[in-house]
């Protein structure tokens, strides 16, 4: 250890000062995690004195800051030509005998003599704090071999400190240029351009919910993740799960990871890295295995532990002997940060979707679109734009602020744009894959990525509403308030809002939005025509089989909902897709019937019941016992829709047993929809065999009016608030009461009428199941306050 040079492993977070906050980091997990599990590759770092001393040569830093004073960063042809002019003044000062030296012998004593490979990233005293990232500053350089290429990267490293973006980010985030040094780390290599590597967060990077890791891969070098060169796969890991023995993986989404950035055979050009395409076999699987996801989840969770804080993380799978390696750790500094209250933006409407990708941010922007080809274009970028690029890049950053919105042909949740992009709490949608081809510079767009995790760029410019939530203001009821959520990827958002659980999760919106094929096809897989069997296949890519496919799938759903929720009960509704929604899925059209009134015909329970569909529920009940036993979320509970006669729902409740789905079983409850006029007039009999009843209050007026809730031609007629439909409400909340029994509202009615709402109230119901953007208001009108 010298002045200029320090190992890695003798470094720890007090040395922020001396090494920069991400050398301090790696020294810090070097010195504490690694005999928990943690694998840090080893290494050395430049000190910060080091730096200084190189800029007071020659009155280098005294010239540098002279520039900066006058600069104005927000001119980009200014700050591009002020960071030239600094880095190649740094560039053509010499670096010291004494660095050198100091250099050379930390390296002869990491490499032994042999012709390793070294990453030599950069290292500020300003950055990963907790209020500032500074994600992708600076340069970072990989397959370095050689003293001399070392020392040359570690030269460039000195200059990267000026780049464009970082000196207008400092400027943005109120950091003085004089005050930040730079520490050069030169670290192993891990072959992940052989294996795998990516990015991983302690908390989901959108809401902010607290109990999941988030995970991104992709084949080769990290490079391609971090920059957003790759659409990865992504993992949801849930923590309790982790913690408690249970299977932790919540959800998985394939990733395109059509390149990947693996090491050059080039040495003759000077190329240290290549991108190449990835065979397309290979794109088609997840890139880590289940077992690696757990493994990192592991690593993640006791980082931040030790840290005490939310993580950003950066990690590899090597290649030759296939463990994982740590390569970075940060705090995040964005959801982190965030208060008790929420931004809600809701769309006043609609127009045709003209590309959509993985939304960033929640948020809803518009403006003209301005589709930037190269850096050199970022000028025309004005305040209120909508940029569009194949990908962004932390060179961006001086622009970023700028725009209402940020689309990009390329990228995942957690590369630098998008770390950027949140900071700055602009909305961006990311990996469209034909945004610069499909949006027209200077086209009037609306960028929506309010609506789960697919974000949309719809034409025009779209009205939204904001509205802000503040959630220590909200009152007691003396009634439950929970949601209806039907898609997963709000679900950690949703559940940010004050609830009491989920009333209604429908298994079909989950079918619908994440399998999109009929069960019935999956199961008879082979007997499928090949045009089918191509789309089934497209469906179920990263799955092994057709029929673990649709179960695998159907609990992620079911886990993301009851994960975020827990331990507040789930109620998750069995499928009650009607024949027509049914033959839209692929392979549908082969086995359903072709009925007058699919309303009133092959639905609900007398699909379970009957042999062509016994099967294909079979396989829902498969999910539901994954989630609850394996996963041990046994907050879920179920529902059953549409059940016509007592002795069908005591069959059903048969089938279920036989499944393994036991009533009063560790703690299973099954309740029944009340939606029939029967249900209502025979509740005492339907309650002999079911926990409780949730009024579905459209099919219920619908049966008591003999009305088609579909025409048109009625629709004034149709209202929930009707004498009959309130007659047979109170007879099931009275039966239910009588019996002690759980009994809620799970249908449009309270969302719509407050006045239904208040009405419910009033005959003591226990739980009103509302859709998310109507919580807030219904509270408050409930507790008699103004909306």
């Amino acid at each position: 250890m010298t002045r200029y040079v320090k190992p890695l492993s003798e470094l720890g977070m007090h040395d922020v000062e001396i090494v920069g906050g991400k050398n301090s980091s790696l020294g810090e997990m070097i010195s504490n995690l690694n005999d928990l599990g943690v694998t840090v590759p080893g290494g050395f770092a430049t000190t910060a004195e080091a730096y200084r001393d190189f800029l007071a040569q020659g009155g280098l830093a005294d010239r540098i800051n002279a520039v900066l004073d006058d600069l104005d960063v927000d001119n980009i042809d200014d700050l591009r030509k002020a960071g030239s002019q600094i880095r190649s003044w740094i560039i053509d000062t010499e670096l010291s005998e004494e660095l050198m030296r100091d250099v050379k012998t930390a390296f002869e004593e990491m490499s032994g003599g042999a012709d390793i490979a070294v990453a030599v990233r950069s290292s500020a005293t300003a950055e990963d704090l907790p209020d500032a990232s500074f994600a992708g500053q600076q340069e970072t350089f990989l397959n370095v071999r050689g003293l001399d290429n070392v020392i040359e990267a570690l030269h460039l490293v000195f200059a990267s400190l000026f780049n464009d973006r970082a000196i207008a980010y400092r400027v943005h985030q109120g950091f003085d240029h004089a005050q930040v040094a730079l520490s050069a780390g030169v670290q192993l290599m891990v072959r992940s351009d052989i294996g795998s590597s990516g990015v991983m967060f302690t908390l989901d990077t959108e809401s902010g919910f607290r109990d999941a890791v988030f995970i991104t891969s992709s084949y080769g070098l990290g490079e391609t993740v971090v920059q957003g060169a790759v659409n990865p796969d992504e993992f949801y890991i849930y923590k309790p799960a982790l913690a408690n023995g249970n299977h932790p993986i919540l959800r998985k989404n394939l990733g395109g990871k059509a390149i990947k950035m693996v090491y050059s055979d080039d040495k003759a050009a000077g190329k240290t890295v290549d991108t190449v395409d990835v065979d397309e076999a290979d794109s088609l699987r997840f890139s880590i295995t289940d077992e690696d996801v757990i493994e990192l989840a592991r690593m993640a969770v006791t980082i931040e532990k030790h840290y005490e804080r939310p993580m950003d993380i950066e990690w590899g799978k090597d290649g030759n002997d296939g463990k994982l390696y740590i390569l970075q750790a940060r705090p995040e500094t964005v959801q982190s940060r965030s208060g008790r209250s929420i931004q809600r933006f809701t769309l006043k409407g609609r127009s045709d979707v003209i590309s959509s990708g993985r939304s960033i941010g929640q948020k809803i922007g518009r403006g003209k679109a301005r589709v930037i080809n190269d850096v050199s274009e970022m000028n025309r970028v004005a305040a209120g734009d909508v940029l569009v690029s194949d990908m962004t890049d932390p060179d961006w950053e001086p622009v970023m602020k700028r725009a209402a919105a940020i689309v990009t042909n390329r990228g995942g949740r957690t590369c630098h744009a998008a770390i950027i992009a949140r900071e700055l709490g602009i909305p961006a949608v990311v990996g469209c894959g034909d945004a610069t081809h499909e949006i027209s510079d200077g086209a009037e767009v609306t960028v929506s990525c309010a609506e789960g995790d697919e974000g949309f760029i719809y034409a025009g410019l779209l009205d939204f509403e904001e509205t802000q939530i503040e959630l220590d203001g909200l009152p007691e009821l003396p009634v439950k308030i929970m949601m209806n959520v039907g898609n997963p990827d709000r679900a950690f958002d949703f559940a940010s809002i004050p609830n009491r659980g989920v009333g209604l999760a429908r298994l079909e919106f989950i079918i619908n939005r994440m399998i999109g094929v009929h069960p019935q096809a999956l199961l008879e897989y082979d007997k499928q025509a090949p045009d089918v069997k191509q789309a089934i296949d497209e469906q179920m890519a990263g799955y092994n089989e057709p029929v673990s496919f649709f179960v695998e799938k159907l609990a992620e759903g079911v886990a993301s909902i009851a994960a975020a929720f827990a331990p507040e009960p789930v109620i998750v509704r069995m499928s009650d897709f009607k024949s027509n929604e049914y033959a839209n899925l692929i392979g549908g059209d082969r086995y359903e019937p072709d009925e007058e009134n699919p309303m009133l015909g092959f639905r609900g329970a007398a699909r379970y019941v009957s042999d062509d569909f016994r099967p294909c529920f079979d396989l829902e009940c498969a999910a539901i016992k994954r989630v609850r036993n394996d996963m041990g979320l046994k907050n879920v509970q179920v529902m059953i829709p549409f059940v016509r006669t007592v002795e069908q729902g005591k069959d059903v409740i048969d089938i279920l047993e036989t499944n393994g789905l036991k009533r009063g079983e560790d703690g299973l409850k099954v309740v029944m929809m009340s939606e029939l006029p029967t249900n209502a007039l025979l509740a005492d009999q339907y309650l002999d065999h079911f926990d409780g009843m949730s009024i579905g209050s459209n099919d219920m007026t619908q049966l008591a009016l003999g009305l088609d809730r579909d025409s048109a031609l009625i629709a004034d007629i149709f209202d929930e608030r009707d004498d009959a439909v309130l007659a047979l409400l109170k007879l099931t909340i009275d039966a239910c009461k009588a019996r002690g029994k759980y009994v809620g509202i799970c249908g449009q009615g309270p969302s719509d009428h407050p006045d239904l709402a208040r009405w419910l109230l009033d005959q003591g119901i226990e739980s009103m199941s509302l859709n998310p953007d109507t919580v807030v208001q219904t509270w408050l009108f409930l507790a008699g306050e103004s909306v």
